[in-house]
């Protein structure tokens, strides 16, 4: 199935209600149009739950049409209705917590741009509907000697005709914790002429300033002096990192990139994978114990401290080590005689 976006023709086949909500996130509130589309196919995973639920033919799910969705229809829905939804979509379907969680975020919105913005009717189902409880996991991540041995393997893949390219890349990824969309977003004026700042385009299409250190703006020099090539130049795409057919690198092939490179440094097996790429770099600044966590905030572009606050436990990890790791632990004296 192609991927949906504004100008596929899937979008088409969405009922006018909800592509004026989206048309709204896009253009007022500037959340991308990833995210949109996202909330967008959640809204009809829920409104083909309600036709089919009655009938029970669930085999039919995902070949409803919703294009005859009336504003009456989405009036009608109760909160009952969405409680139902979230529990068959985690029992039947098998969506974990955060899954359940971002298809409630969508109706959500929906609702409160219905009722709040556009002012279609008063009643919103999702008031009250309890959010599902969130599994806590921590996050995956590399170690520093992990991070060097990937580092490493790619620097010594000299057959490679993009080697310095993917360095560049991995060693932005662990040093500045920038998204994958992010990163294949970057143009050549995204950077500072120095090398010390590049800007990026982070969710909700907001621009953050990100700082580079002295390995970063090394790796990146080294892959610029390949970049500004007269044969790259000559290109009309502006962008930073170019696949092999001199088009602006994706996210795919990226993905595939740093996948490969796990496997020929024996990481492979740990499952890790880009964005685990920016969890190292996230933990690493933290757990060295130089970089408050606000500050860390700002430096991923999280919208909310609790979202960055996941990276502390690092020091749930250490307070054991640095209990055990005082030099007082292995002391034994005598118990005195009476």
């Amino acid at each position: 199935m192609a991927v949906l976006t504004f100008k596929s023709t899937e979008y088409q086949t969405f009922p006018a209600i909800i592509q004026e909500y989206a048309r709204y996130q896009w253009t007022i509130k500037g959340n991308s149009e990833k995210t949109v589309c996202e909330y967008m196919l959640d809204l009809r995973t829920f409104f083909r739950y309600t036709k089919v639920r009655d009938s029970g033919a669930y085999d039919e799910l995902e070949s409803i049409s919703i294009s005859d969705l009336t504003i009456e229809d989405v009036k009608a829905i109760k909160q009952n209705d969405i409680i139902e939804f979230l529990m068959y979509i985690g029992t039947s379907r098998s969506n974990n917590s955060s899954t359940r969680m971002r298809k409630l975020s969508a109706l959500r919105s929906f609702y409160k741009y219905l009722c709040n913005k556009k002012h279609y009717f008063e009643n919103n189902p999702t008031v009250d509907v309890d959010s599902p409880k969130a599994s806590k996991r921590l996050p995956k991540y590399l170690t520093y000697e992990e991070s060097l041995k990937l580092l490493e393997t790619i620097r010594n893949d000299v057959d490679s005709p993009t080697s310095s390219r993917d360095f560049a890349i991995v060693v932005l990824f662990l040093n500045t914790g920038m998204r994958l969309a992010e990163l294949v977003g970057l143009n050549l004026q995204s950077f500072s002429p120095d090398l010390s700042t590049v800007r990026v385009i982070g969710k909700g299409n907001k621009e953050r300033l990100i700082y580079l250190n002295d390995f970063a703006r090394s790796a990146v020099k080294e892959y610029l002096q390949i970049r500004l090539d007269s044969k790259y130049i000559r290109t009309s795409d502006k962008a930073f990192f170019l696949s092999s057919r001199e088009q602006r690198i994706s996210a795919k092939t990226v993905q595939w990139m740093v996948h490969k490179y796990f496997g020929l440094s024996g990481l492979g097996y740990k499952g890790f994978s880009v964005h685990k790429l920016r969890h190292t770099a996230a933990t690493l600044m933290y757990q060295s114990g130089k970089v408050d966590i606000r500050v860390l905030k700002e430096v991923l572009g999280h919208e909310q401290l609790n979202t960055t606050q996941i990276y502390t436990h690092v020091v749930d990890r250490n307070l054991e080590q640095a209990v055990e790791r005082n030099p007082l632990a292995d002391v034994k004296l005598k118990k005195p005689r009476n």
